[in-house]
Parts: C-alpha cells; sequence; structure tokens
C-alpha cells in the first residue's frame, strides 16, 4: 500500500471532489488524476516521436538537396496538425 502526503490546497481539492458525490472517496479522485496524467504523458511521448521523424524526415531531404520554403513554425504547426488529426 501506498501512503501520499497532500498539500492543504491539494487535500481541499480532493475533498471537494468526494463531497461532489463525483467520487466515492479520495483513492478514487487520486487514481482518476494519475489515469488523466499517464494519458497525457503517452500524448507527449507520441507528439515528440511524430516531432523525431519529421525532424529526421526533413534532415534526409536536406541531404538529398531537397528544401522546404516553409519556416519552422509552420512545419511544427503542420506536424501538430497531424498529430491531432491522427488521435481525433
Amino acid at each position: 500500500m501506498l501512503h501520499i502526503s497532500l498539500t492543504e490546497n491539494l487535500e481541499a481539492f480532493v475533498r471537494a471532489k468526494v463531497e461532489s458525490g463525483l467520487y466515492s472517496n479520495a483513492s478514487e479522485v487520486v487514481r482518476e488524476a494519475l489515469r488523466l496524467m499517464h494519458a497525457r504523458d503517452e500524448a507527449d511521448e507520441a507528439r515528440h516521436a511524430e516531432f523525431k521523424r519529421a525532424v529526421l524526415h526533413g534532415y534526409e531531404q536536406a541531404r538529398r538537396g531537397e528544401f522546404s520554403t516553409r519556416t519552422p513554425e509552420e512545419i511544427a504547426r503542420a506536424v501538430e496538425e497531424r498529430h491531432n488529426a491522427s488521435h481525433a
């Protein structure tokens, strides 16, 4: 079993969630928070992997003398849009 300590603010937040009736107890609140954190971490890892693939692809294109006229911001935005579309 794991025992954790929370700040007063976090403890009040957990209590409020339980008192709202959305959760039966503090453990459910913490489990939900951890599930959300895990999902966020997985999404961050997927974005990082997609960005890395795009950078490597661009590097290979540059080695072949193929250059884009897009700015780095435009490329990053396109990568993010592709990622969001594939996970919608």
